[in-house]
Parts: C-alpha cells; sequence; structure tokens
C-alpha cells in the first residue's frame, strides 16, 4: 500500500464563456477534479482497512485565489474546487494520520509554453517567476516528509514570486 498518493493531472483548453459548453466542462471535470477525488477516497479507506495511521494526499492546484484567469473558466473551476476539497478532506482524514494538502506552483517551465512567454516569465537576476519541474518536487517530498507532518488541509503556494 503506498503512503503518498500525488494528484498531478491537468486538463486544460481556452474555453471563455463563448466557447465553453458541456463537453469541454465534462473533460475538465473528468481529469481535474473527479480522478483527483476518486483516489484520495480510495487511498483513505484503503489506509483504513488495513489499520494504517499515517498517508500523505498532496494535490497540485493553480492558485485560482490569487486572481483572474480570463479564458479559462472550466479550469479554474475545477483546479478551484480541489482547493477546496483540500481543506475538508484533511479534516475528515486528520482521524486517520493522513494528511492532505495542495500545492499551487505557480507557472511552470514543463516544455508547454511558447519561448516568447517563457522569456516574459523569466527574470535575469533575483527571484525568478518561471518555476522548473525540481521546485515543485521539492515542495512535494517536503509535505510528504515527517518534517510537515503537522501540515494539513493547506495550499502551498509555492511559486518564484508572488505575480
Amino acid at each position: 500500500m503506498p503512503d503518498i498518493l500525488v494528484n498531478n493531472a491537468a486538463h486544460s483548453t481556452h474555453d471563455g464563456f463563448e466557447l465553453l459548453d458541456a463537453a469541454k466542462l465534462d473533460a475538465h471535470y473528468a481529469v481535474n477534479m473527479r480522478a483527483a477525488i476518486l483516489l484520495a477516497a480510495e487511498f483513505a479507506r484503503r489506509a483504513k482497512a488495513l489499520g494504517r495511521l499515517s498517508g500523505h494526499i498532496i494535490s497540485m492546484s493553480s492558485g485560482q485565489d490569487w486572481g483572474p484567469m480570463p479564458g479559462e473558466l472550466a479550469y479554474v473551476a475545477t483546479k478551484g474546487a480541489i482547493e477546496a476539497l483540500t481543506l475538508s478532506l484533511a479534516s475528515e482524514l486528520a482521524p486517520l494520520g493522513i494528511t492532505v494538502n495542495a500545492v499551487d506552483p505557480g507557472a511552470t517551465d514543463t516544455g508547454w509554453m511558447p519561448e516568447q512567454v517563457r522569456r516574459e516569465w523569466s527574470v535575469p537576476s533575483g527571484v525568478a517567476k518561471l518555476n522548473q519541474p525540481d521546485d515543485a518536487a521539492r515542495v512535494i517530498v517536503f509535505l510528504a516528509s515527517d518534517a510537515a507532518r503537522h501540515l494539513t488541509g493547506q495550499v502551498l503556494h509555492a511559486r518564484g514570486s508572488a505575480i
């Protein structure tokens, strides 16, 4: 039985109000919410059945509480739900010793963005706005460690800057 669940799936399309329809919303829901919620519930059920009083559930969010993302209505609705779920699920699973947290990694250079966007988000010195994948990975490793055993129900904004 695994000790750690990391919900790191994401689906996003440019779907402002003019393009949003049920099919696009359902596709976002299936990946961004439904899968994460069902995996978390099964993880907790198995831990409880084994009588194990420990574990970590860590979900990736996108910082919907930091500001608007125009043109991404289905994405922000479903990723925002993960942040809301984190608080309630953490409370429910605390008696099982399972921590539940979310990480907002900010803009991360995973190969999806055009070069112009990458340049805009990079800075020559100081704290970079553009994160690398290992930046988020280090936060996840921390949340899954004994050093973070007291943290639950939190959304960690692990952005390179406040922007």
